[in-house]
């Protein structure tokens, strides 16, 4: 490290979900900082037992996710600069207890990614401002507005909140941001790290997602807002019946019933798993698509949050046109070339039959897009701006 350089430390989940979508993620944010001129070191302090996508449970065992995250960095030229604590074991891997220490009575900033840690559960208080980048919006801000205790403190253990909701609090959402400055921000994305690949443009549009979040829905104003996908889905089964562009979804339906209803409407369904344990194959997926096609979760949408989806970035930053459902990002960010708002079926059919007729244009519309609206230096760099750093 150049005795010169901030350090900026950035916390997050790679370790407690050791997989290709999460450490891109992190990939985005790191490397992204680091190209701003700032000494980076990625932390991972849970206090949770990690995920093992082989077994599909959590484990006690924390070597897959080590191996991830050391493989992850070290294909970035970060293999000295990361830190695991295993809470159960109480065992520093990586960079030892103590310099994880020093490296907090150094930092300018700690980015708490996804709101990984609970302030409280930090071993070491940072010197300087600890700040909450939030990934997943409207659970928290319902929260905060009925004045939910547990997310009151675990929010007000940071110096600043920073979020992906980027129409939060307009008024055309229903949810406000309460007792907090929140700054706004999108997913960042290393467009070089995404070369175009523009082949595809006759093959078919993928997404990769969770089908079914269990036990996360929201309630607000006497509403319920479902913190998941699949309903959406459901409503728009029959689309392959009704255009001959192959749509492909690589999620696990745990619903047999649901599973089947998609085979027979002609949804091509495969593993998750196959795609997302190794970011060349993840990378590879979507380099292979002629696009992505996808919905958001009920929450997101029907709240018109703005959120846009970091794997979306990552579709846009290869060539690769995106058809999402609109969630109030097209506000903020232009649609119509290399990038649709749908909320209807109609809309859904006219963003395929726009994209067929010129494959090409909007193929250099999306890297365009990522690149304008989603280039991680640019964003990042506002966010320490707005931060006063």
């Amino acid at each position: 490290m150049n005795d010169t350089q901030d350090i900026i430390i950035v916390l997050g989940l790679l370790g407690q979900f050791p997989l290709a979508g999460m450490a891109w993620q992190l990939i985005h944010h790191l490397v992204g900082l680091q190209r701003l001129g700032f000494a980076v070191y990625y932390v991972e302090e849970t206090g949770t037992p990690p995920y093992d996508p082989r077994t599909k449970t959590l484990t006690s065992d924390c070597s897959y996710s080590l191996h991830t995250i050391a493989e992850t960095l070290r294909r970035f030229g970060l293999e000295h600069a990361w830190s695991y604590h295993d809470g159960e074991a109480n065992q520093w891997y990586g960079l030892s207890k103590m310099r994880v220490q020093e490296l907090f009575s150094q930092a300018l900033v700690v980015f708490n990614l996804c709101g990984a840690s609970h302030p409280e559960s930090l071993t070491f208080r940072p010197h300087g401002k600890l700040v909450y980048l939030e990934t997943d919006p409207v659970q928290y801000q319902i929260q905060l507005a009925e004045r939910d205790p547990h997310t009151l403190r675990f929010l007000g253990g940071h110096d600043a909140h920073v979020t992906y909701g980027e129409n939060l609090g307009a008024g055309d959402c229903p949810i406000p941001l309460p007792h907090f400055a929140w700054q706004k921000t999108r997913p960042p994305v290393l467009v070089d790290l995404w070369p175009v690949h523009q082949e595809g443009g006759v093959g078919h549009f993928t997404t990769i997602a969770t089908w079914h979040n269990r036990g996360k829905d929201l309630r607000f104003r006497g509403e319920v807002y479902q913190w998941s996908k699949h309903e959406n889905f459901l409503a728009i089964a029959d689309l392959p019946q009704r255009t001959s562009t192959q749509l492909e979804l690589a999620v696990e339906i745990d619903n047999v019933c649901e599973q089947e209803l998609l085979q027979r409407c002609g949804w091509m369904l495969i593993n998750p798993l196959v795609v997302s344990q190794d970011m060349d194959v993840y990378q590879n997926y979507i380099f292979g698509s002629c696009g992505e096609f996808t919905v958001s979760k009920e929450a997101v949408v029907r709240t018109k949050s703005g959120w846009f989806s970091d794997r979306s970035v990552c579709f846009l930053a290869a060539g690769k046109p995106v058809v999402t459902q609109e969630t109030g990002f097209s506000k903020y960010i232009p649609t119509g070339h290399g990038l649709f708002a749908f909320s209807t079926t109609d809309e859904i059919l006219a963003a395929f039959d726009a994209i067929r007729s010129d494959y090409t244009r909007h193929s250099r519309a999306a890297h365009d897009l990522a690149r304008e609206y989603f280039g991680a230096e640019k964003l990042l760099g506002k966010v320490l701006l707005d931060l006063g750093l």
